[in-house]
This record gives structure tokens, C-alpha cells and sequence, in this order.
């Protein structure tokens, strides 16, 4: 089979598209042939070696994957061979064929297309335990969502919209503006203007009636970070899941005392290892919300395997709006 390997961390270039030997799925394992595999920022922090979880070199990256179960391992009772399944993963689903544990992969809708069941994991898991389980996201409330053009971001403007919240969508361009719209956001939030620091806030102020948001999803960090906490509603909740600008903020913990405010943090791997069964039952909500076509993954654009490369530039160079694939015929 095929696969991207990565042999010492670095710059994309480093990457190379390599033969490798077809694995065997050990006891509760399926071996499965890859059709679509998600790319994602957290892609670029673990070629680069920035990551805070890497696997040992060499290693195949990618995070997310969609395809049909080639063959199963002793003990596998969930799956069978021609079973379509998805799965997020540590690695691995950059190639042809990867072999996943049977609790991690999930058999997705008929009605479903692989490039969609692939766009469906890092960015739609994140955004759900973003809202529903570090949030608490009550109907009727208001959430803004930084970076809401991209994967996480759209995402997470389509779910906050399935739980019944207003949602302002934080943009930088018109063209993103417009696929938010399209998404379902209620009002944009430009955060392309001069003195974003109270900027953003006004904003946000003006549509909200002064309100604020009460929950914010964060995934840019640097001075949209620090605009948007300004833009809090008392008692707000602010969900820290990356820092795609750059810059890792500081909060001066006066300002949460003062506005009742919460900062919680969200590694969604975590949940998929520590928390398997809750993990599913989030992903079984966002089928069971695709089928009702409350949600629908955006996907950009879909590169063959072995332009890799071209993919992971247009994510590096902040091109994207939804999500960036690779697909195996």
C-alpha cells in the first residue's frame, strides 16, 4: 500500500509518499481501506513536532478516516468486511489502508458520503464536547465562534444552531463571511477592524443588545482571544480549543473574577480515549442530526493522495473554508 510517511519533523517538505507493507489487524482490530482522510491545522503541529501528543518516527500523519473494512482481527463482533466506517485516530490515515481498533471505528450512514463521514470527526467532536459537554449550551443563548470559517468553525456554527443557541460568526473576509451565513449563522462579527480590542466587543454588544456572548468557542487565539474575552457575558464560558493564530494568550484572572467569567480547555482525543462510550453517543447525535439536515459538512476541496502536499498547504496558508480531504479511489 501507499502511505505519507514522515521520517524527522520539520517543514511539509520533509514528507514522502512511500510503499509500505499491507498491515494485519491483531485481535479486536478491522483492517480498513481508506476512501477519504480529513486534513487538519493539528496535522501541520504534528509534522512540524509542536504537537503535545507525537508518535515515535516514522509514522504515517492524519487524524481522521473514512473507508470499508477490509478484514478483521480475532474477537471483532461489531464489524464485518464491506461494513463503510469512520474513526479518529492519534495518526495513520494519511495511506491506503490503516488498521483501526473495532471501539474506534464507527459504521456511518448509508445516505453518507466518505468525504463527508471523514470531515465528520475532529471537527464536529470538537465542536459538540466543546458545547454540550464543557459548555453546558442551553437553548436560547448566545455563542460567538472565532475562526468560523474554517473546519472547527463552521462546525461549530452548525451545531450551536442544532441546540437552539444565536450564533455570531467571527470572520476575516467576505468570502468567509458568506459560507458562515450559509451555515447558519445569525450575524457576522468582522474581525478584520481596526482596533479589534474594543471592536470586536462593540460588535458583538450591538447585536446582542449589550448582552454579550455567553459562550465562546476559541480556536485562533492571539488578539482575537483577548478581544473576544472582552466580549463575555456575565457568568459567560469561554472554551479554549487552539491557537490557530499563532500566539498563546494570557488572561489576567481579574477579569474572570470581576465578570464571573469561565476558561475551560478541550483536548477532544482525551474523550475518545477516556471516555469511549460518551465519545460515540456524541457522534450518534451528529449522524442522527446530518440524516434531520440540521448539520452538513462543508468540504472545500478533495485532493487525490499523492498531492498531500497541496492539501496540507492550502490549510497551512489559511485558505480553507470547511474542510480540506484526501481521497483514495
Amino acid at each position: 500500500m501507499k502511505a505519507v510517511i514522515l521520517r524527522r519533523h520539520g517543514a511539509l517538505e520533509t514528507l514522502a509518499l512511500e510503499e509500505r507493507p499491507t498491515p494485519e489487524p491483531g485481535p479486536r482490530q478491522v483492517l480498513v481501506d481508506v476512501r477519504a482522510a480529513g486534513v487538519n491545522f493539528p496535522d501541520l503541529l504534528v509534522i512540524a513536532g509542536t504537537y503535545q501528543t507525537l508518535p515515535q518516527l516514522p509514522f504515517t500523519p492524519g487524524k481522521e478516516c473514512a473507508g470499508v473494512v477490509n478484514s478483521v482481527g480475532e474477537g471483532v463482533t461489531t464489524l464485518k468486511r464491506g461494513d463503510r466506517v469512520t474513526a479518529l485516530i492519534g495518526h495513520g490515515a494519511f495511506a491506503e489502508q490503516v488498521v483501526l481498533d473495532e471501539n474506534t471505528a464507527h459504521a456511518i450512514p448509508l445516505e453518507m458520503s466518505f468525504p463527508e463521514a471523514a470531515a465528520l470527526n475532529l471537527t464536529y467532536l470538537t465542536a459538540h464536547f466543546a458545547l454540550v459537554e464543557r459548555a453546558q449550551l442551553k437553548p436560547g443563548e448566545v455563542v460567538l465562534v472565532t475562526g468560523a470559517a474554517g473546519g472547527v468553525g463552521l462546525a461549530a456554527v452548525q451545531v450551536a444552531k442544532a441546540l437552539g443557541a444565536t450564533v455570531l460568526a467571527a470572520v476575516s473576509s467576505p468570502e468567509k463571511a458568506a459560507a458562515a451565513k450559509a451555515s447558519g449563522a445569525d450575524h457576522i462579527i468582522d474581525v478584520s477592524v481596526p482596533g479589534l480590542r474594543n471592536g470586536l466587543r462593540d460588535q458583538v454588544f450591538a447585536v446582542t443588545d449589550k448582552h454579550g456572548a455567553d459562550v465562546i468557542v476559541d480556536q485562533v487565539g492571539g488578539d482575537v482571544f483577548d478581544a473576544s474575552l472582552r466580549a463575555a457575558a456575565w457568568r459567560g464560558r469561554l472554551v479554549v480549543i487552539g491557537f490557530a493564530s499563532g500566539r498563546i494568550p494570557e488572561i489576567k484572572a481579574g477579569y474572570i473574577l470581576v465578570k464571573n467569567i469561565a476558561v475551560m480547555g478541550l483536548h477532544i482525543g482525551d474523550y475518545r480515549d477516556r471516555q469511549p462510550e460518551e465519545f460515540r453517543r456524541a457522534r450518534e447525535q451528529l449522524f442522527d442530526w446530518y440524516r434531520a439536515g440540521k448539520i452538513k459538512p462543508h468540504v472545500m476541496a478533495a485532493y487525490p493522495l499523492q498531492d498531500f502536499l497541496a492539501a496540507l498547504n492550502v490549510v497551512k496558508n489559511r485558505q480553507a473554508i470547511g474542510k480540506v480531504v484526501l481521497t483514495i479511489a
